[in-house]
């Protein structure tokens, strides 16, 4: 028989009948109820090479719990199920201890106990906190429909920890020295996920090559696309990708700089933002303009001049041309929502509404942003030979890896495990934030980013420091126009965005309503959120899409 692992945890606490809706409320009036719940339950599994192999970890738990709430005498476990740290696909670097289990009574009644410990590196040492703190919530089994009557948090306390030092064994070993190995290969798997999650700056890089076999998607909730790709008057050649919808008409969604429309259209969350407009009966045009890392054009020299003036003009009559509409709504973000109200302000026509997010007229940015732009790294750049910037990463290309282990050493408030990540920290700065990623939209980072080039970046610099728009050098041939900008726009922003603070946005919508007539714009922020996690966030289908589609209706 192959050999197996075996330990008891003992796990107390107080939960709560009166309490169903959060673990620490619950707890709290469990206190003050005195309501205790607790359980000694032996985990163990016959094959710890199994456990340890396969992707859920699992093994099993008998024992009992004591809950006077519930039974004056201790209830029976059964249909156990442990999993040893998997994968959290909800959150960024995190696994999971997740417990299952049905207390049984002596007069046959059954209660289910759900229970999860999170492993989550927060920037803070919590490791202890994390690795004995239990979220349980309790089901009634005993009526003609489940039902959750209570919920709670279980802890180890320290003496409890002891003893379960002791009782850890290997089962089925062939040898005492083989039992020796077993128990080291446990506890190797054990201390390098938690290294993993906590391990911080001396993590090793999680990214696959970049040649690596493209990952299995999901297909979309929309019409098949159609692709359509023209030229601007310069000779550059775009792309428009169209999920034909409804009734409502073309809105156009143009993305960041140096990122393609894919940056919209990920399928690692559940809805994304084109998805949710296209259930609402919009006829959806992604626009990858000059920018875009899909395109050719991303790895030749060009300005926001050349988006402004050559490529939303070509795009918006290019979107009237294929749909007979008179005009179109914009969704447009970061640069591509600079661009636009540059374009707006040079004379584009075709434009009904628009949103523009994150930022606008006026670059406010924090003092990290401020110095670099100051610094003008760009020109050195130039001067040196380096002509695009890249948040790919190959682990095989050694100035990657030289690259890496220099970012990785930088201080940053978002500790991660990832080079691409570190990557985009790097060139662009705190473009989202991961506590609202799920691990799927993480691990895809890669694909949404890619080549920028260095004369775009000298012309963003050149706006940051100058404080609002003006050309490529310096002129101010935008600003003076703000007369141009009278159609409704709305300014989205998030709250907690460090890339461009939201006095940007607030700046600009004081600026244009000075101008305009002042009902025509709008101001939301969106609380808890970033910069491009408003499109990309594991939650954003609940808390940014249905503003994004409501506003476009106003106009619609």
């Amino acid at each position: 028989m192959p050999a197996g692992i075996q330990f008891t945890e003992t796990m107390r606490g107080h939960f709560s009948t009166a309490v169903v809706d959060d673990y620490a409320n619950a707890e709290a009036r469990g206190q003050r109820d005195a309501t205790t719940f607790e359980f000694t339950v032996t985990v163990s599994s016959d094959n710890l090479e199994r456990m340890l192999t396969d992707s859920g970890h699992q093994a099993r738990i008998d024992g009992s719990i004591s809950c006077p709430t519930l039974s004056p005498q201790p209830m029976q476990v059964t249909d156990g199920v442990f999993q040893l740290l998997t994968t959290d696909p909800t959150r960024v670097n995190a696994r999971r201890m997740s417990y299952a289990m049905t207390g049984r009574t002596q007069d046959g009644k059954a209660y289910r106990l759900d229970g999860f410990k999170v492993i989550h590196n927060d920037r803070q040492l919590e490791i202890w906190a994390d690795t004995t703190t239990l979220f349980i919530t309790v089901t009634d089994l005993n009526g003609p429909a489940e039902r959750v009557i209570a919920k709670g948090i279980l802890h180890i306390l320290p003496a409890d920890f002891a003893h379960q030092m002791t009782t850890m064994k290997v089962t089925n070993a062939a040898t005492p020295i083989d039992g020796l190995g077993a128990l080291v290969k446990f506890g190797m798997f054990f201390a390098g996920a938690l290294f993993e999650t906590y391990g911080g700056v001396f993590v090793r890089s999680n990214e696959l090559r970049i040649d690596a076999p493209p990952r299995t998607k999901r297909p979309l909730k929309m019409s098949p696309p159609e692709v359509t790709f023209f030229n601007t008057d310069d000779g550059v050649t775009l792309r428009l990708t169209r999920y034909k919808g409804g009734t409502k008409g073309p809105v156009m969604l143009a993305p960041g700089f140096g990122t393609p429309t894919l940056a919209y259209s990920i399928d690692t969350v559940e809805t994304n933002l084109p998805e949710a407009l296209f259930a609402e009966g919009y006829d959806v045009w992604l626009f990858d303009y000059r920018a875009s890392p899909d395109l050719p054009s991303a790895r030749t020299q060009f300005t926001l001049d050349d988006i402004a003036t050559r490529d939303y003009p070509a795009a918006v009559a290019k979107v009237r041309e294929a749909t007979g509409a008179p005009s179109v709504q914009v969704m447009a973000h970061c640069i591509g929502s600079m661009t636009f109200l540059m374009a707006m302000m040079a004379g584009l026509q075709g434009v009904r509404s628009a949103i523009s997010s994150a930022l606008t007229l006026y670059p406010v940015s924090p003092l990290g942003n401020r110095i670099r732009a100051g610094l003008d790294l760009g020109k050195l750049l130039v001067v040196g030979g380096i002509e695009t910037l890249t948040t790919d990463f190959d682990r095989q290309r050694a100035m990657d890896v030289i690259m890496d282990d220099i970012l990785r050493a930088f201080p940053s408030k978002e500790q991660c495990t990832s080079a691409v990540c570190r990557r985009i920290l790097g060139i662009y700065g705190d473009v989202y934030s991961h506590d609202q990623l799920n691990d799927a939209t993480h691990n895809a980072m890669h694909e949404m980013f890619g080549v920028a080039n260095t004369r775009t970046f000298n012309h963003i610099s050149l706006i940051v420091r100058t404080g609002h728009v003006v050309d490529k050098d310096g002129n101010d041939v935008y600003m003076p126009h703000m007369d141009r900008l009278a159609i409704p726009i709305t300014f989205v922003h998030g709250a907690n965005n460090h890339l461009f603070l939201p006095e940007g946005s607030l700046k600009t919508l004081q600026a244009v309503a000075a101008v305009n007539d002042a009902t025509l714009y709008g101001r939301i922020v969106f609380p808890d959120y970033a910069h491009m996690d408003c499109y990309i966030g594991k939650n954003a289908a609940r808390d940014i899409y249905p503003t994004i589609v409501a506003e476009l209706d106003r106009f619609n």
